[in-house]
Parts: C-alpha cells; structure tokens; sequence
C-alpha cells in the first residue's frame, strides 16, 4: 500500500485513513481538523492514554461506551467520581478495563478542574504548544512520534497534575486536535484541515 491512497470518492487520503470504514470516518471528519472545546480536548487526552498499548481502531470501537462510562468526559463530573466509580468501570466490559488508565481519567478531569479555578483551561494550555512552523510530510515515514513541543507540553501537564500524558500521547492528541496538522502532502484532508486552520481562533491560557 502507497503512503497516499484514492478512495471511491475520487479523493486522496493517508493510507491509514483508508485500510478501514472506523479509520476512515475519523481521518476525514476528525483527525487533523482544530478543536477549541474543553470537553473534547479532554476526552481526546484521555482516549489517547487508553490507547497506550492498544490499536487505536480498538480504542475507536470502544469511544461510545467509553463516552457513556465517563459521562461524555465532562471534566466537572468525571471529577467527582470516587472509589466505587472506579470499581463499577473496572468491571465494565464495554470499556478498556485497565484500573491505571480509568483512574488516570479521573485524575486528570480534578486536573482539569484545577485548571479553571485559576482561570486557565486545558484547550489554551494545550494550543500554546502549537508549533510555529509547519512542515508538511510527504511519507508516513516522515511522521514523528514526539517532538520538542510535545516534549514540553508533556513536562507543563504534568507539572499540573495530569498523568499518562507522556511526550507521544501528548503528540498523538495534539495531531488529533490539528495543533499540528500531520495530514501527508496531497492528501485532500490536509487542505481542509489547514483551511479550518485559517478561520480557527487558538484558545489562549
């Protein structure tokens, strides 16, 4: 399979983005594309820490349950949940059943809440690491697993609290939240990411 592959729609697309109907849906209308909302930066946080050790299409297949099991992955709920929470998701088979992972969401939900309380959020946080300067990869190959700005957003999470938020989670959330848009050259999606991009105001703080 070529880096770039043409669909049925006539559009190219990554070849990741192709080699399933659950990739591809995602690729297309998520991956890349730049989000401000607290609610979904923090759920994508917390699914890429889920993924850790696991195929992202598992995580894709599990994202409803694992919606309903944290609430819609509202940080002020998640926030409150206690001991017998963590109990009840640990025996949901719906889930990730990993206790690490399920306590870590709900570590960094009291994160996240700490973070309001002094007038800040996660999105802003998560956008001042946006890199300055772009360059758009012409090889899957070319793609890396953590960078300087992930490396550094890593270490300010934590420093905050946040856990399970190593440099390649954290660089994983970033390009799917199109704080970096790692859509290959000629890829239709890269475009329409970098045009969303144009018209998107950062959140700041």
């Amino acid at each position: 399979m070529t880096d770039l592959v043409t669909g049925d729609d006539g559009f190219a697309r990554c070849s990741w983005g192709a080699s399933t109907p659950e990739y591809r849906e995602y690729h297309d209308a998520e991956w890349g594309h730049p989000v401000a909302d607290e609610a979904r930066v923090y759920e994508k946080l917390c699914l890429e820490g889920f993924q850790a050790g696991l195929s992202w299409l598992t995580i894709l297949r599990k994202r409803e349950a694992l919606r309903r099991a944290f609430s819609s992955f509202d940080p002020a709920v998640v926030s409150r949940f206690g001991d017998a929470d963590v109990e009840r998701l640990v025996a949901d088979a719906s889930i990730v059943r990993h206790r690490g992972k399920i306590t870590a969401t709900v570590t960094n939900a009291r994160a996240t809440v700490a973070l309001h309380e002094v007038g800040r959020s996660l999105a802003g946080l998560l956008w001042s690491h946006e890199p300055s300067r772009a360059v758009a990869p012409k090889h899957l190959s070319d793609l890396s697993s953590s960078t300087s700005e992930s490396k550094a957003l890593s270490a300010e999470l934590r420093r905050h609290g946040f856990v399970f938020v190593g440099p390649t989670t954290v660089y994983a959330t970033m390009q799917a939240l199109g704080v970096v848009n790692d859509h290959l050259q000629g890829c239709h999606w890269r475009a329409v990411a970098e045009s969303e991009r144009a018209a998107f105001s950062a959140p700041r703080g």
